[in-house]
């Protein structure tokens, strides 16, 4: 039972960044509010945050997932969820000064950079624990089924989506503007006028 569950937390995990991820593709296409360089950033860590449980979930296809595997996809998570964590707590530091009103609207009393930063947290906290009781929790010989392909399966549209949405917010230049007020794509295929 225990093994199983180190399984299916990873499952969870996974389903909670495509969430998170989701819900950011809901306010930049729900409110039409762009997302800077930062926010970007912080998606790529949460994408990269997600890739350590996948990884575990991915080794089930073998048949078997070992210790090493684990330790080794939530070890993946640590170190993106560490710089997930420091480009969320200087985009906060950018913005705490009393009259600013901070980039974007807020959500629940709180901007998406400081949800973002409190998910790093809770995902360092999550990847230590599981590593603390990496023995207990490998889960050894687990079927890799429907479940598993349907999870990395939104995980993979949801990174193909940011992907997108990233080309068509820079268009065809080299960087992302600091405070995007456009999707430059369509403004550099002559879409838009």
């Amino acid at each position: 039972m225990r093994r199983q569950l180190g399984f299916w937390f990873s499952h969870l995990v996974v389903l909670a960044y495509t969430g998170v991820l989701l819900g950011g593709f809901l306010v930049q296409f729900g409110r039409w509010e762009y997302p800077c360089p930062l926010c970007m950033l912080q998606r790529a860590a949460m994408v990269l945050c997600a890739l350590g449980p996948g990884y575990v979930i991915a080794r089930a296809r073998r048949g078997e997932v070992t210790v090493a595997d684990l330790a080794t996809g939530y070890g993946m998570s640590v170190v993106a969820a560490v710089a997930g964590a420091t480009i969320s707590a200087r985009q906060i530091l950018l913005h705490i000064k009393p009259p600013d009103p901070g980039y974007g609207a807020a959500v629940l009393g709180l901007h998406l950079y400081t949800w973002a930063f409190i998910t790093f947290v809770v995902m360092l906290l999550a990847a230590g624990l599981v590593l603390l009781f990496a023995r207990e929790l490998a889960p050894g010989r687990v079927e890799f089924g429907s479940v598993s392909w349907a999870v990395l399966g939104l995980f993979g549209v949801i990174v193909a989506a940011n992907a997108v949405a990233v080309f068509a917010l820079e268009g065809f230049h080299w960087v992302l503007p600091d405070d995007p007020d456009r999707y430059q794509l369509f403004y550099d295929l002559g879409v838009l006028p």
